[in-house]
């Protein structure tokens, strides 16, 4: 005879109608983190940040810089909105973009544990695989909306301000305006994924610490003593193996034809310094006392 706690209970202990797929669904997770004030901060300074830089090239647009007839960076920037937004990504890949996927995904779990609500997430009960799963998916999602915000408002407002034109790059080569958004379509795709060895390292310590601003600071802090190694020309080739090592790749879409050697590799090892950071993520979060 079956008692009535026996009938609410599955042969696994689980209690009845309890589906460990059905717990912290991504898009519950998703609303709560875009609900952050860190999250809408973020976005906020992505769309900043090129009004900012249009109003910096403004003022700086004096006799002097008109008179030079060299080609470089801040002059193509000029040309047209296209020209404006490859410069915004120039001029932010090295920290700024590495700053915010150090933010977002060092501050998924981390700031959970702070707060005391990973615990209770965990009781609810949601599987910790699975929690650090959708935690991880979140933070991809916005740093890739933060990352699309950047590119979308700077093509906009650049646009509007140095006009809808082909794209000329520094040596004065020109890419139609079509081409150019796929290209800059491509550029984007590349630096989504690569920025991912800083976010899944900042993920990684993020399951190690209850303090956020350890885990970001310690993922920044990483990718500055690379920088800072890959100007010891002593270390030769294996500076190429270092993360971030191909982060200005990204350029060789601006060649024609492209030269797909330097992404190819920058793509590889991405993937594979993410997977080992993240999967050592999963495994020190699985072993991690969370109740105390």
């Amino acid at each position: 005879m079956t008692t009535g706690t026996e009938q609410h209970v599955q042969p696994t202990g689980a209690v009845a109608g309890y589906r460990p797929e059905r717990t912290l669904r991504l898009a519950v997770e998703l609303r709560r983190q875009f609900k952050r004030r860190r999250t809408l901060g973020v976005f906020a300074l992505m769309a900043a940040l090129p009004l900012i830089l249009i109003a910096a090239l403004q003022l700086g647009a004096d006799e002097e810089a008109a008179e030079n007839t060299r080609i470089n960076l801040v002059d193509v920037a000029t040309a047209s909105g296209l020209n404006f937004t490859l410069f915004v990504l120039f001029a932010t890949t090295g920290f700024f973009l590495v700053v915010v996927y150090a933010l977002v995904f060092g501050d998924t779990v981390a700031s959970e544990a702070q707060w005391g609500s990973l615990r209770y997430a965990l009781a609810t009960p949601v599987p910790r695989a699975r929690l650090l799963r959708q935690k991880w998916l979140a933070a991809f999602v916005q740093a890739v909306g933060a990352l699309l915000t950047l590119a979308v408002v700077s093509v906009v407002a650049g646009g509007v301000a140095f006009g809808f034109g082909d794209i000329t790059t520094p040596v004065g080569v020109g890419i139609d305006q079509g081409e150019g958004m796929l290209r800059l379509a491509g550029m984007l795709g590349y630096l989504a994924v690569h920025l991912l060895t800083v976010g899944a390292l900042a993920f990684w310590f993020s399951t190690i610490t209850d303090a956020p601003l350890a885990a970001v600071g310690g993922a920044v802090f990483t990718v500055v003593v690379f920088a800072i190694l890959d100007e010891v020309e002593q270390l030769g080739a294996i500076r190429d193996w270092f993360p971030l090592a191909e982060a200005y790749a990204w350029t060789d879409l601006l060649q024609t034809p492209v030269d797909s050697g330097d992404l190819f590799r920058g793509v590889v090892q991405a993937l594979v310094y993410a997977a080992v950071f993240t999967a050592l993520g999963f495994r020190h979060f699985a072993r991690r006392d969370v109740t105390s």
